[in-house]
């Protein structure tokens, strides 16, 4: 998978200290936004004309949203920030992540391994306002945004260009030193109707739409020296065939054998029962298009296997396939 970055300095006449509003755009592929596309995005296209675009950005392992949201805000791989799937599960204290949508995904816990931007700047004295951010509502490391809206499923349009005249709002008038503004429906579309469908070619319209709205604000509150803009995302996605491309694990296993299993999709997490530990592994090792790994053996390149909530088998599926129980 792969992901977008691009950076917004507008221009300026000095080099000084600037603000920071940054947008994480959920499952916005890399070429989403490719030359032949940015012809009918005009907002894209002023951004880039104005700042600096790459050409992929690739996501940490596994590519999925809140490992990657928390890989992004810390710069450090999941084995060191610990946030190492979407589902997680601790076994010692019998509690579990669940995209962060139940009250346990918000403790703590999951969230201390390392330490985010806005916790950084808010020890520096330096406030942040975080709109619809996954997150911004935990306390971490003792610490919390001076301004969260919190995430709800899921943040309409109006609901992001509100969050971003708010964000530009709360840096013009030097109550934040930095404003992050999270969306989701490009992610959402994608998953439902696929990367090529007509319905995320329109959620990614819509965000262009705000982004050109958000220029003209910027220009019309004459912070064009003031603000840097920064656009990235947490993993791209692939399109995947439902009719003979799922691997259904109830097929090689019985599932009454394992003790847990957290996420569908290309990488699933799997707790065996340790007695049937060995016999679970060899048989899954013989399904085709899916790698399974013991933790030992998980490659040292994924930057994952130290992680605390890592389960005993982790199975990943080869592209374009999807692993369900």
């Amino acid at each position: 998978a792969t992901a977008l970055t691009a950076l917004l300095p507008l221009p300026a006449a000095s080099l000084g200290h600037r603000k920071l509003l940054v947008f994480l755009l959920d499952g916005f592929r890399f070429d989403y936004i490719d030359d032949s596309e940015l012809e009918g995005l005009p907002g894209f296209r002023d951004i880039v004309n104005m700042g600096v675009k790459v050409d992929y950005m690739t996501p940490d392992f596994p590519s999925l949203s809140y490992p990657n949201y928390y890989t992004l805000m810390t710069g450090r791989h999941c084995e060191v920030h610990q946030m190492t799937g979407n589902y997680m599960w601790d076994q010692k204290a019998n509690v579990s992540f669940d995209i962060g949508v139940n009250k346990e995904s918000l403790l703590p816990l999951w969230w201390n391994g390392s330490e985010p931007l806005w916790v950084t700047m808010m020890k520096a004295k330096k406030n942040v306002s975080m709109y619809y951010w996954p997150g911004c509502e935990v306390e971490i490391l003792g610490v919390r945004p001076s301004y969260c809206r919190e995430y709800f499923s899921v943040p309409t349009d109006k609901n992001f260009a509100d969050a971003i005249s708010d964000a530009l709002e709360s840096l013009c008038n030097n109550s934040a030193e930095m404003a992050a503004v999270y969306y989701e429906r490009i992610d959402v579309e994608g998953h439902h109707y696929g990367p090529s469908s007509q319905q995320r070619k329109n959620a990614l319209k819509e965000v262009d739409k705000a982004l050109s709205n958000m220029i003209s604000l910027i220009k019309r509150k004459g912070l064009q020296n003031d603000i840097n803009v920064l656009l990235f995302s947490d993993h791209g996605m692939t399109d995947i065939s439902w009719a003979d491309k799922v691997i259904e694990l109830k097929n090689y296993i019985n599932m009454s054998d394992t003790i847990q299993m957290k996420d569908r999709g290309p990488v699933v997490s799997l707790w065996p029962a340790p007695e049937k530990h060995a016999e679970i592994y060899q048989k899954l090792k013989a399904v085709e298009h899916m790698d399974v790994y013991n933790i030992e053996d998980i490659p040292n390149r994924f930057f994952y296997k130290k992680g605390k909530f890592v389960s005993p088998l982790t199975l990943v599926a080869e592209e374009g396939w999807f692993i369900v129980e």
